[in-house]
């Protein structure tokens, strides 16, 4: 019994590390650090370098118009904006809009093969000193692209991620209200990580990479963005985190599109800590590995595990410890699992009461992961997935 009272705080003390802790001490670390060494002001990039916009994309024909007048409202000189679509799969008529536009290159391969292989692929193509990764699906502020390059003067970037947003409606589903509050967190947590030493990954939607540091990854992988400019971090370089580019997107359709959306990002986080597991040696990489294994090797591991244990064993003490503290912690977690449990039928009727939407997304969030362990499992071997559909 004594160990299981043990077991029941190490549990607790992960779990709120986890969402809550790491954050805390990441704020006050910044804070201290920047009142001994103020961040100097980046100076502006002049002149402005060549680039080129790779958007990986399969069967994106309702989206190719919208994508494209967003490409032209871009504030970058246009003889240095360089537009590539890597295509591969593609059978619808993506391929033939994008032909009317003559500012765009097309690299197109018949056979689909999954994301990471059309990156592999399309970036023996590119010349220019930086790349910049968005989805078709995704729209960048006008400035992005600017902001984007001044965060290189630093020279010891060599990798800027931008901010993604999720659009908000009045009547937001469960899905985008609850996927917007955990982007706004997101967000937060990879400002400070920034500001402490580096971004912990990039988010697919937009992020700018030096040309050269790119390095090919199994057509396999899952997380091509997160693997990509973590390896670019074991390099030796930082990613920037620059919340004045921003990618804006819809939220899911509804919370089974979501689940598939995560359950597969959960799962690439699980094959990623097994294909950077050198980034958890904190001897060779310090600070890094720290926030690394703070902000995503836990979340991707072992505190959803634990997070689902509490209730049984806090149940179990409650029953056979006589102590105020337990019941109380265990009618906590009942309100907790009932609020959760109530904005799961709330979804499902279509009512939107925001306030439930974050219990409840943050226990589907979880229960995502354990559900990724079978997936991983189920399409080792498979970089294609199911996109999901999007609000």
């Amino acid at each position: 019994m004594q160990f299981l009272q043990y077991f029941f705080w190490l549990s607790i003390a992960i779990v709120f590390y986890t969402y809550i802790g790491y954050g805390i001490i990441l704020f006050i670390l910044v804070r201290i650090k920047e009142k001994i060494h103020p961040p100097s002001p980046l100076k502006i990039r002049e002149p402005l370098p060549d680039v080129t916009l790779f958007i990986a994309a399969y069967n994106e024909e309702k989206i190719v118009e919208e994508k494209m007048e967003n490409c032209h409202n871009l504030n970058y000189p246009k003889e240095k904006l360089h537009i590539v679509w890597v295509t591969d799969g593609t059978t619808d008529a993506t391929n033939n809009k994008l032909a009317t536009y003559p500012e765009v290159t097309i690299l197109f391969s018949p056979e689909r093969k999954g994301k990471t292989a059309a990156l592999n692929r399309g970036m023996q193509f590119i010349k220019t000193p930086y790349t910049i990764f968005t989805d078709a699906n995704t729209m960048l502020n006008p400035e992005a692209i600017r902001e984007i390059m001044t965060c290189f003067s630093d020279p010891k970037v060599g990798c800027v991620a931008g901010e993604k947003r999720i659009e908000s409606k009045d009547k937001d589903a469960a899905a985008a209200g609850g996927e917007g509050f955990y982007w706004r967190y997101e967000s937060k947590l990879k400002s400070l990580d920034s500001r402490l030493y580096s971004a912990v990954g990039a988010a697919g939607e937009l992020f700018t990479i030096e040309t050269d540091l790119f390095k090919t990854m199994p057509t396999d992988t899952l997380l091509d963005d997160f693997i990509l400019s973590l390896e670019i971090a074991r390099q030796g370089y930082k990613i920037a985190y620059c919340d004045r580019a921003y990618a804006i997107e819809s939220g899911s359709a509804d919370m089974y599109e979501e689940q598939k959306r995560k359950v597969r990002i959960a799962a690439g986080g699980l094959q990623s800590i097994a294909r950077l597991k050198g980034l958890l040696n904190i001897f060779k990489y310090g600070i890094l590995s720290f926030q690394y294994i703070s902000h995503r090797v836990l979340r991707w591991s072992i505190t959803p595990v634990l997070l689902f244990l509490l209730f049984p064993l806090n149940l179990t003490l409650a029953l056979t410890q006589t102590s105020v503290l337990y019941d109380t912690m265990l009618i906590l977690q009942i309100i907790f699992y009932i609020l959760a449990w109530t904005g799961a039928i709330m979804a499902k009727k279509q009512i939107k009461i925001k306030i439930l939407f974050i219990p409840y997304y943050f226990t589907f969030m979880n229960l995502n992961v354990l559900k990724a362990f079978s997936y991983l499992n189920k399409h080792k071997g498979k970089g294609t997935w199911e996109k999901a559909k999007r609000g």
